[in-house]
């Protein structure tokens, strides 16, 4: 029999994210976009917030007994087995500097295991959406959704890895130990990728579902950051891990790839990793 629960819930939250993307480009350059400093010292605007509200508003009408964790305004506990996870704009950095790799993330977990996910580029109308066991598929600029498929390359060195912010790899003091070459691990990782970009947050990670990019390593992420993307990543054929090898969102870094690179950037990482944990 087909899985309704996770049919609607997909059709529900293609719905939505398209919406609360839409909403936020009210905002997207615009020259009185105020921006706040949140108690992290992460930047928050009101396209955050409205987006975010758009989002808890359309899912939970939908299916009221659910949880829901957003980015902005945190969780709200339900009664049933499912739990939506947001983040209405990943990559506020972006949207604030005026730049289009910004995305709206929005997951569904069963018991903890994410069953739905969509990444949604508003500014380019770019969007990738996938639910367990189902695939993935991809749309651009109104065309028609295609598979969305993660790339063949086996050669790292002939690879394209992104990261969100290579800065944050100076806030993990254990990515920063020399090898015995006196490289550290950004050095080791750009070293052995053939170009590396950071067209970070949900944007890297859609070029890793449709076979732009080999990779994307990120040294420091939350659930809401990992959640749709794991989904996606997986069901377009790659892997979505910790950097540890674990697959799981809520170690706080992560590591996505179309697989056929995924152990020799996981033995890189590792010392880091080891470490750090």
């Amino acid at each position: 029999m087909p899985d309704t629960t996770t049919d609607n819930r997909l059709e529900v939250a293609i719905a939505a994210t398209r919406k609360a993307g839409r909403k936020t480009l009210e905002w997207f350059r615009a020259a009185d976009l105020t921006v706040t400093q949140k108690d992290d010292q992460s930047p928050v605007t009101a396209a955050d917030l409205a987006a975010e509200k758009i989002l808890k508003s359309e899912l939970l009408t939908a299916f009221p007994d659910d949880s829901f964790l957003g980015e902005e305004t945190g969780s709200h506990q339900g009664s049933s087995e499912f739990e939506w996870v947001v983040d209405p704009i990943d990559g506020t950095k972006s949207f604030i500097h005026g730049v289009p790799l910004f995305a709206t993330l929005v997951a569904c977990r069963r018991n903890g295991e994410g069953i739905v996910g969509v990444i949604y580029v508003p500014a380019l109308n770019e969007i990738a959406y996938a639910a367990v066991g189902k695939g993935a598929w991809y749309e651009q600029g109104g065309h028609k959704p295609i598979p969305a498929r993660i790339s063949t390359q086996t050669d790292l060195r002939e690879s394209l890895l992104c990261s969100s912010d290579f800065r944050d790899f100076r806030r993990r003091p254990a990515t920063l130990d020399k090898n015995a070459a006196g490289k550290d691990t950004r050095d080791v990782i750009e070293d052995a990728c053939r170009i590396v970009r950071t067209w970070g947050d949900g944007y890297g990670y859609l070029l890793v579902a449709t076979g732009r990019a080999e990779a994307m390593a990120d040294p420091m992420l939350n659930a809401w950051d990992a959640a749709a993307v794991a989904v996606v990543v997986g069901e377009a054929g790659g892997t979505f891990t910790d950097w540890q090898g674990t697959q799981t969102i809520d170690s706080g870094d992560g590591l996505a790839t179309n697989g056929c690179v995924h152990n020799d950037l996981l033995r890189l990482l590792a010392p880091a990793a080891i470490r750090d944990k």
